[in-house]
């Protein structure tokens, strides 16, 4: 206790001389002067300092970029487009943040005229868009064939659908309708039928593809080097972790913010809807309907019942980006999971406005300066560790989601098909029941009629089961016709067309079905409390303005899809009349068994084999009914 006494003195007399030497003026050395003009002179330029380090960066960049063109362009062209994007965003970012007044004035007479001018303006620009969609139809028709007149149909149909059962159909602003199709239509007729579109879709398509395989290596590594023999837990999931990871990344860097703040901006100037809804309905093509209203949290409890609906209305017409992934590698195809997510933004907010009218005068708009959620992550590390962890949910949900409706499925074909056989007819299955349902709905997107009862079947699993059950049906009926077996095996048609395959792509791409609904009344209930029974009321009618903007979206598909003869003729051709299954009535029969005669027609040689046999021949010929010489 003495020498714990004397410690403790000798400490506090220490103490006290520390405090006495604090109060007394410190003599700073040489070193410690210069360091402390080094920061007064960092933190008085500390602006210039950094234009200083980034000019070094971009010039060190641009360097990169000019050498690898001089060395070989075609192969540094994707880098040379990237950079020049880049550089255009950043310039226009700078001009609109400090020059955002002049631009403005400097519009504002065009903008004054427009509005004086607009009465008879707005009649101007309908009689000469419809007059543009009479000539297109006629021109397309005469070059495809009358098959994509169904499609367009269908689109008008569904317009008129949504319009009758409307909430208030007195109340409808025409604007976001059409506007809302226009871009739509016009996303699709520059990815579908320009070269340059489809070049760079199938590349992006192609290069994600090629990312997504990288999670193979920390697949190997976990489950070692047989992984691929339990596909889906040890293939496609990995995939959705991977994907989790690079979003929460770019989330914390502010890419994804910047990016679907310039989406939804377009959008708003476009089709005239609000900050809100537009920014959640870019949001939902690249994160999940339960992640992208977290974009305008504060704002959720303010706003009005029509926005609301518009809300959960995107969340169900589009999928996730990171489910995205799990499809492709299902086999489904990258390009057009990319073009369905992004056509049916616009087509979501289309959709919604139709279905529930704006009644009331919104309170956020873009003068109350909407900021976006940021990242909570400190550094980039944490963000992609907390990437990965939220995946755990998102993973374990999809297990036990399939493993339930997988079992529950096959119970309930069972049970049906026991009632068939009480009546003879033991093929009653659920899938049986939903193509008879939705075949009417799947004829009107312009599926060929031979599959429309095909893709009514997907259509009922991905509503009353989910999405991920129809893409993997779906990516069977790929590898079927990509293996080019026989098209019919005791009556039931084995594959699709590929135009029919589009469709159906379209079509399932997005989350509108009933195990989703309870997941947005949930999510959205717990972001915004006193909106619990506004959510409720208009979830189920979210989810059918849903599903009817993914049926749209693949309307505009089937009316721009030109897809050629999927399988080689001398495969259908041996498989039709060696198979007593294939009907004679096919249209893919007939159309191998003109392009036989016309082959015929232009050449000198009195017969043609190459890949055709005999049979292929007698069969075409009692098909058509030839008199030709070839067929005598």
């Amino acid at each position: 206790q003495e020498e714990e006494y004397i410690n403790i003195e000798s400490d506090l007399h220490e103490n006290k001389c520390d405090s006495v030497d604090d109060h007394q003026p410190h003599l700073k050395g040489h070193l410690e002067k210069k360091y402390d003009k080094v920061c007064e002179f960092c933190k008085k330029y500390k602006t210039r300092i950094h234009h200083v380090i980034y000019g070094i960066f971009t010039t060190g960049y641009l360097s990169v970029v000019i050498a690898a063109c001089s060395i070989n362009f075609r192969r540094a062209l994707p880098l040379f487009i990237f950079t020049v994007l880049a550089i255009f965003f950043i310039c226009w970012d700078f001009l609109i943040a400090k020059y955002e007044d002049r631009i403005s004035a400097f519009f504002s007479p065009g903008e004054r005229y427009l509005e004086k001018q607009w009465f008879w303006l707005k009649w101007v620009l309908c009689a000469a868009l419809i007059l543009t969609i009479i000539c297109w139809l006629i021109f397309n028709t005469i070059k495809q064939g009358p098959r994509h007149l169904i499609s367009f149909g269908g689109l008008v149909l569904y317009v008129l659908f949504m319009f009758i059962f409307s909430k208030y159909p007195a109340r409808v602003a025409w604007r976001p309708v059409f506007s809302g199709i226009g871009i739509q239509f016009i996303l699709g007729l520059l990815i579908l039928r320009t070269k340059v579109g489809f070049d760079v879709f199938n590349w992006l398509g192609i290069q994600i593809q090629t990312f997504l395989e990288y999670s193979d290596t920390g697949a190997k590594f976990v489950f070692g080097e047989k992984y691929t023999d339990h596909f889906f837990a040890f293939k496609v999931l990995p995939i959705v972790v991977f994907f989790s990871t690079v979003m929460s990344m770019l989330y914390h860097v502010g890419f994804m913010q910047w990016l679907i703040g310039k989406v939804g901006w377009i959008m708003q100037i476009f089709m005239g809807t609000t900050p809100v809804e537009s920014l959640v309905a870019a949001g939902n093509i690249f994160v999940g309907q339960t992640e992208s209203p977290l974009l305008v949290r504060p704002y959720l409890p303010h706003i009005t019942k029509s926005e609301l609906h518009a809300v959960m209305t995107a969340g169900f017409s589009t999928i996730a980006g990171s489910v995205l992934g799990a499809y492709i590698s299902f086999g489904v195809s990258a390009s057009h999971l990319l073009t369905a997510s992004v056509m049916s933004a616009p087509a979501s907010l289309a959709m919604s406005k139709l279905f529930w009218p704006e009644t009331e005068k919104p309170t956020v708009t873009l003068r109350s300066g909407l900021q976006m959620a940021k990242s909570e992550s400190k550094n980039l590390l944490e963000a992609a560790s907390q990437g990965a962890s939220s995946s755990i949910l998102l993973v374990a949900n999809i297990v036990v989601n399939l493993i339930s409706f997988l079992a529950l499925l096959a119970f309930l074909d069972s049970a049906l098909s026991w009632v068939g056989n009480l009546f003879d007819y033991p093929q009653l299955n659920f899938e049986n029941i939903c193509a008879y349902v939705f075949m009417p709905f799947s004829f009107m997107m312009g599926v060929d009629w031979e599959d429309s009862f095909i893709v009514g079947g997907l259509l009922g699993y991905k509503t009353f089961f989910n999405e991920f059950v129809a893409y993997e049906r779906l990516s069977k009926l790929i590898h079927n016709r990509e293996k080019g077996g026989s098209m019919y095996i005791n009556g039931i048609k084995q594959y699709m067309s590929v135009h029919s395959e589009v469709i159906a792509t379209y079509a399932l791409c997005g989350f509108a079905n009933f195990g989703s609904l309870g997941l947005v009344i949930g999510s959205l209930t717990s972001l915004a409390p006193s909106k619990k029974e506004e959510i409720s009321d208009s979830a189920f009618r979210a989810m059918i303005a849903g599903t009817v903007a993914c049926f749209m979206t693949a309307c505009v598909a089937g009316m721009l899809t030109v897809s050629g003869l999927e399988v080689p003729c001398h495969i259908l051709l041996g498989n039709a009349f060696n198979s007593t299954d294939f009907p004679t009535n096919s249209t893919e029969l007939f159309k191998c068994c003109q392009q036989l005669f016309n082959s015929v027609n232009h050449s000198q040689e009195i017969f043609t084999g190459g890949n055709y046999s005999l049979s292929s021949w007698k069969g075409c010929c009692h098909t058509l009914h030839q008199p030709a010489f070839h067929c005598t």
